[in-house]
């Protein structure tokens, strides 16, 4: 019984930790703190709509890492 537990608290906290390390997802409308960006990841989509990411310090000098939906960089509107 004493190694169940164990093992679901383990996993636990390993779901926990990797939740930790992914961006928060920018939803419409979220209000961004953002006083210097320290990053723009950009993947390669033509003219798809990419999932870009996004490194910035907030005005109380934390980093912070976000996610959004953008077109692809390759895409020229003339």
């Amino acid at each position: 019984m004493n190694k169940l537990i164990w093992i679901a608290g383990l996993v636990l906290s390993a779901q926990l930790a990797y939740a930790a390390d992914e961006p928060k997802a920018y939803q419409y409308g979220d209000k961004l703190d953002i006083a210097k960006v320290i990053s723009m990841d950009v993947p390669a989509g033509g003219c798809e709509v990419v999932k870009a990411k996004m490194t910035y310090v907030d005005s109380k000098g934390d980093t912070h890492e976000t996610t959004y939906l953008r077109q692809g960089p390759d895409c020229h509107n003339f």
